[in-house]
């Protein structure tokens, strides 16, 4: 039988279990595989999501910068700021699990003869 895991205060029964509590959800993954490749704006990501509310939308960046798997950087002090998301290097370290998922998604897809639409 495996060990649980312990991180501040919060107990795992399994690597699988922590890993979920970071990248879980209907949501935060696909946030991370829009950021993969590079930096983007809020507005960038709500179109590049546009199935995602945005109370959502904020609420998941807000949790994925407090466990850090993003950055968010702001730039200027008066309104219109300039606000910028970007994977840290933590983040960097799941890319290659959004790409496994990435290609077993499109697997399925193909399976379930789902069709591929550009846009939603």
């Amino acid at each position: 039988m495996g060990k649980s895991i312990e991180i501040n205060g919060k107990i795992y029964p399994c690597t699988i279990s922590l890993a979920m509590d970071l990248v879980g959800g209907k949501w935060k993954a696909v946030i991370l595989y829009h950021l993969k490749d590079g930096e983007k704006r809020y507005n960038e990501l709500k179109k590049e999501i546009p199935i995602i509310t945005e109370m959502t939308l904020s609420l998941q960046l807000k949790q994925l910068e407090e466990d850090g798997l993003i950055s968010r950087i702001v730039y200027g002090e008066k309104p219109p700021v300039k606000v910028i998301y970007n994977l840290t290097d933590f983040g960097r370290t799941f890319i290659p699990a959004l790409e496994a998922i990435d290609t077993w998604g499109h697997l399925v897809a193909n399976k379930k003869e789902g069709v591929l639409n550009e846009k939603l």
